[in-house]
């Protein structure tokens, strides 16, 4: 089920323009979701207004659904700001501390921090600096790093590496999004965090791998792969 929060105009080459939905629309859509149908597991993407923030903390601190991943979504791939500096500070502030588990890229965390990242341990240091902000577990995805893949869990304490094969493909368009949902799933399902991200970044890696080339610019992954293998509609 979804709860859409914005419409945006784009396509492969960026983002032309975002309407964001009323408060109360918002509002309505959670309470029906939630007073109808037994929610596993919540993910936030794209949230661009202080009110649209405000709406969704307060109806998940009224349902209290036992996983929630926050997937911070603030610049797009093509370089579109897609919150203001007011939204970030509320998003900090009312989601962070709620989420089991954030899911920044490095443009994100750098945001979230205000410092530059382009080492390993420039990522520990922004995901600790996360997880001082209030986030249980911060899940620092490496993609945008020139070496090989490496994202890092940090739950307060310790840190987990998941390193993956960099992908010689243009066609990524959608990646973080994917991720953070099926992470989302995964936890749903009843795996343990690593065991869901570890599920997740082999369902994503498979997905980049055989992405489809649509369009002028970045691409789509292709999400259904593994399943039209499975059926027979692929070779």
């Amino acid at each position: 089920m979804s709860v859409i929060t914005a419409v945006t105009a784009q396509n492969t080459q960026g983002v032309f323009a975002v309407q964001d939905i009323s408060r109360d629309v918002i509002e309505k859509q959670i309470e029906a979701i939630f007073d109808d149908i037994e929610v596993d597991g919540v993910k936030i993407g794209m949230v661009s207004q202080v009110q649209t923030i405000e709406a969704i903390a307060e109806q998940l601190k009224k349902y209290l659904p036992q996983i929630i991943v926050l997937d911070p979504v603030m610049v797009s791939k093509s370089g579109y700001h897609l919150l203001n500096p007011e939204a970030e500070v509320t998003l900090i502030k009312q989601l962070l501390p709620i989420a089991m588990i954030v899911t920044p890229n490095i443009p994100e965390a750098e945001v979230m921090t205000n410092r530059s990242i382009s080492t390993l341990k420039q990522m520990e240091d922004a995901a600790k600096a996360i997880a001082q902000m209030g986030a249980k577990n911060v899940l620092l995805k490496g993609g945008h790093l020139e070496d090989d893949s490496v994202d890092i869990l940090f739950d307060g304490q310790e840190f987990t590496y998941f390193t993956s094969v960099r992908i010689a493909t243009k066609n990524t368009h959608g990646t973080g999004c994917t991720l953070s949902s099926a992470i989302t799933a995964n936890l749903a399902l009843g795996y343990s965090l690593n065991q869901a991200i570890s599920l997740a970044k082999e369902y994503i890696t498979i997905a980049i791998q055989n992405s489809l080339t649509i369009g002028k610019g970045v691409g789509p992954t292709h999400h259904f792969y593994t399943l039209y293998k499975k059926a027979g509609l692929i070779e």
